[in-house]
């Protein structure tokens, strides 16, 4: 009788071992197929890409016939014969389908970043597959986003966008908080880029990408954060110390992003490049004038 009563224990076991596993597989099974679905469903058009360059980048984006990517003007740098181009009001996306007065409003929010009322198109209207590429406005990398990996929006300063798949959009995005958008290093609005396709921003210098685990902390100058996804909180935080902030010379603030998420930094913003060159060129150095003139110059190195 016990060998009977050990033996129905075992049964039992084994059965609900069973149904756990069935239902372990059943679950994996929906997890792969849903994960296949939404990795083979866009409803932005699918291009590829190549980036070209190490510090001067230019990006060649690949199209098969009737897709369709989008610029900024002057964006382009060349293109096969059989790509129309056509300048849009807006950024053509299906965000954009409301009507004149939808449209007004859509291209308004971009003057607010900065950019023009009007966007480029590139459409392959011929046979085959045909490359159109666009460069990069200045010193630095382009990065290539992936918005359906990335949870469909990025947050990025005002001037990152460069070109993306059609139907991406391209928006504005508030600051919540009052002390982020005074001292936040990039105003009130900010660039927002939303979609399931391919994006592609433009940042100074080297562009580091970092994914921030809960609660990981990162401060970083203000003027240097390129983006972020929405999961990350992005603030600001006083420098300490009055010697710090008097003599330091990295301002009064740090911007302050704590993940979880995955943020752009960038080494070498354009507002810095700018002030240092207004700065050489300005700047009355005291070899000028002198006996040695511009001789002088050689000896520390700036001839």
């Amino acid at each position: 009788m016990e060998n009977l009563k050990i033996s129905k224990s075992r049964l039992e076991t084994v059965a609900i071992y069973q149904i756990g596993n069935e239902n372990d597989l059943r679950r994996s099974l929906t997890s792969v197929k849903n994960h296949t679905m939404s990795q083979s469903f866009r409803t932005n058009h699918e291009i590829d890409y190549k980036i070209y360059g190490e510090e001067l980048q230019f990006v060649e984006i690949e199209l098969d016939p009737n897709e369709t990517a989008v610029a900024e003007s002057g964006a382009m740098m060349m293109m096969d014969d059989g790509i129309e181009m056509q300048t849009i009001f807006g950024d053509g996306s299906q965000q954009q389908q409301g009507g004149i007065l939808g449209k007004l409003m859509s291209a308004g929010k971009r003057i607010l970043v900065g950019e023009s009322l009007f966007m480029t198109a590139f459409t392959n209207a011929g046979q085959g597959k045909k490359r159109v590429s666009f460069a990069a406005p200045y010193t630095g990398k382009i990065i290539a986003l992936d918005l359906q990996q990335l949870g469909g929006k990025i947050i990025a300063q005002k001037d990152a966008f460069l070109c993306a798949a059609k139907g991406v959009s391209i928006g504005i995005e508030f600051q919540r908080r009052l002390g982020t958008g005074i001292f936040g290093g990039e105003g009130f609005i900010m660039q927002k880029i939303e979609g399931d396709g391919f994006a592609f921003m433009h940042a100074g210098g080297y562009v580091l990408e970092r994914e921030l685990q809960h609660g990981e902390v990162l401060k970083v100058d203000t003027g240097c954060v390129v983006a972020y996804t929405p999961s990350t909180d992005f603030d600001i935080e006083f420098v300490r110390g009055i010697k710090n902030w008097m003599f330091g010379g990295e301002g009064l603030f740090f911007a302050r992003l704590r993940g979880p998420g995955k943020v752009w930094i960038q080494s070498l913003p354009i507002s810095r490049l700018a002030g240092r060159i207004v700065q050489y060129g300005t700047y009355k150095r005291k070899e000028e004038g002198s006996v040695l003139g511009g001789l002088g110059n050689l000896f520390d190195g700036r001839e």
